[in-house]
């Protein structure tokens, strides 16, 4: 049974940082691109960043790079966002999901989500 569970979410002032976490177990890790996305109140989902199958290459999108650093331990099966200079609209849930394949590929399963608040 494929399980995704998010940790590390919280409270943060402007310009701060978090480490989320996502504990995957399963399936191989590095069989599918894995993937980071968000949803604030209100909003549909936002893609944040992506590992393609392999974890040979990492995307980000544009709102988030140079700030946030998404990194993977293949040994523990675990998936980490590090987020930093956080902004208020960084403000979501936060979930990691497994592509069915390669990046562009649909989301086949979540995580639960982890709440990210910014605010001073």
């Amino acid at each position: 049974e494929v399980q995704l569970v998010e940790s590390g979410g919280g409270l943060v002032q402007p310009g701060g940082s978090l480490r989320l976490s996502c504990a995957a177990s399963g399936f191989t890790f590095s069989s599918s691109a894995m993937t980071w996305v968000r949803q604030a109140p209100g909003e549909g989902l936002e893609w944040v960043a992506s590992f393609s199958e392999k974890i040979t290459n990492i995307y980000y999108a544009d709102s988030v790079k140079g700030r946030f650093t998404m990194s993977t331990d293949s040994a523990k099966n675990m998936l980490y966002l590090q987020m930093n200079s956080l902004k208020s609209e960084d403000t979501a849930v936060y979930y990691c999901a497994k592509n069915r394949g390669t990046v562009l590929a649909p989301y086949e399963y979540w995580g639960q989500g982890t709440q990210v608040t910014v605010s001073s």
